[in-house]
């Protein structure tokens, strides 16, 4: 039996659960959002706990119940306090600026490139380096972080791009005057 998917999701104060069919939804402060349960899997309301069963015990559906359950944690959480991800960009003349719902990056590039943010991420800028993407779906922010992050991802030479502000980029030797050289 999945240890994490036996673990009941509480829900906080300020948050409303509903279980329509298939799909589960929460509503809080900073959103709405919806996630669909996975067939075999089934979910219920106990009280102020969110509790997702199995119904058979196929390999499939085991492998689920863990992933069910931390996608609905995760919904729970992101409707009550959000989720952010911060992005620095390191190099010189590279830099960033927020435009109505999108941010304009200059990275070295012949142009500027402009990168429209999905609905539900908005985006702080401070310094013109630091980027904070803020957003209450823990997936779409992930993978909007790293789509902006592919725009320039950093080189191991110089160490160049946009990064994440927790990722510690491994360097490499450039090459080395005169070593070998005939």
């Amino acid at each position: 039996m999945s240890r994490i998917g036996r673990k009941p999701v509480s829900i906080p104060q300020g948050v409303k659960v509903q279980i329509e069919g298939a799909t589960v939804r929460a509503e809080g402060p900073k959103g709405k959002l919806a996630q669909p349960v996975p067939a075999g899997l089934s979910a219920k309301l106990e009280g102020n706990q969110l509790v997702i069963s199995r119904i058979g015990d196929d390999r499939k559906i085991r492998a689920l119940h863990g992933l069910a359950r931390a996608l609905m944690a995760n919904m729970v959480t992101g409707v009550k306090d959000g989720f952010e991800r911060k992005l620095d960009i390191v190099g010189i003349g590279y830099r960033a600026q927020v435009q109505g719902k999108a941010i304009t990056l200059s990275l070295g590039y012949s142009h500027p490139v402009v990168f429209p943010l999905p609905d539900g991420i908005t985006a702080d800028i401070e310094r013109q380096v630091a980027i904070t993407l803020k957003g209450a779906d823990k997936a779409l922010l992930g993978q909007t972080a790293a789509k902006l992050r592919a725009l320039r991802e950093p080189d191991p030479y110089k160490g160049k791009g946009i990064k994440y502000s927790d990722e510690v980029i491994r360097r490499k030797v450039g090459k080395k005057a005169g070593a070998g050289a005939k």
